[in-house]
């Protein structure tokens, strides 16, 4: 049985590989975070083992052990994670004083690197997982009004360069104006943050123009449009097979019940 390794962070997305990667006949090999990962993934994976997010040495160590050759991220990991993180250990100080920024495309390029030299390929985050990249069109029976297709003519114009710069991945705006950019916070507090000026805003969520398929991928399920809910957003925007929209038929059928536009690709 083929061997495949998985660093999994939060959300559905790991349980959903690990779901998908058992169906195709893997042996699969998780390395869990505290404080992250879901404790559902052990129902799944064949193994699974649980480090500190600072204990990259001992990650590497246990891939190694389980002659691992090939392993997937999938997940996110909070950002602000490695800030709270008291005794990271040597490997992680060492890995993190060679960059010369801490951008997320830096850090995880690092330790794609640093799995490289183990002799560890690191595969793209959506392998087993194609059938769940957005496709292009308007996926809800709400279409845009006009003033909301300009809003996402603008907002993806806007997001390209903060994704460019791996700031973020999501710009909130309404009528031309920009409410809030993703940094370090997640998609969901942007969306929160955005929402405390104005009711009815528009969410485009892109990835960068080079976007490395082995991390990073642009991630949309239930819980945001639970949280466009709450904040009474009105559109959110995606990108065309650049990002894996999870629960597909609970997505859009909680947007349907709500009045909530979801539309893929940019506007003709």
């Amino acid at each position: 049985m083929k061997k495949i390794g998985l660093i999994a962070g939060n959300g559905s997305f790991p349980l959903l590989f690990a779901k998908e990667a058992k169906k195709r006949g893997y042996f699969l090999v998780a390395i869990a975070i505290k404080g992250e990962t879901s404790r559902r993934l052990k129902r799944t994976a064949d193994k699974i083992y649980w480090v500190r997010v600072g204990e990259l040495a001992k990650s590497l160590s246990l891939l190694r052990e389980e002659k691992i050759k090939e392993v997937v991220m999938a997940g996110q990991i909070h950002h602000q994670q490695l800030f709270k993180e008291k005794s990271p250990d040597k490997e992680l100080k060492s890995l993190l004083k060679n960059l010369s920024d801490k951008r997320t495309d830096s850090i995880l390029g690092a330790i794609a690197d640093r799995l490289r030299e183990e002799g560890i390929e690191l595969l793209p985050s959506s392998m087993f997982l194609s059938h769940l990249l957005a496709q292009k069109g308007v996926l809800t029976r709400r279409i845009p009004t006009d003033d909301e297709w300009k809003d996402i003519r603008f907002g993806r114009e806007i997001a390209e360069a903060v994704a460019g710069l791996d700031i973020g991945q999501t710009v909130c705006v309404k009528n031309g104006v920009v409410l809030a950019i993703e940094a370090i916070e997640g998609t969901d507090k942007t969306i929160i943050r955005a929402s405390k000026f104005t009711k009815g805003i528009v969410i485009v969520k892109r990835a960068k123009p080079n976007q490395d398929l082995r991390f990073d991928l642009p991630v949309v399920g239930i819980r945001t449009i639970k949280i466009m809910v709450k904040t009474k957003a009105n559109l959110l925007a995606l990108d065309v097979e650049k990002t894996l929209l999870l629960d597909k038929e609970k997505v859009i059928a909680l947007a349907n019940q709500k009045g909530i536009c979801l539309v893929v690709g940019s506007p003709q």
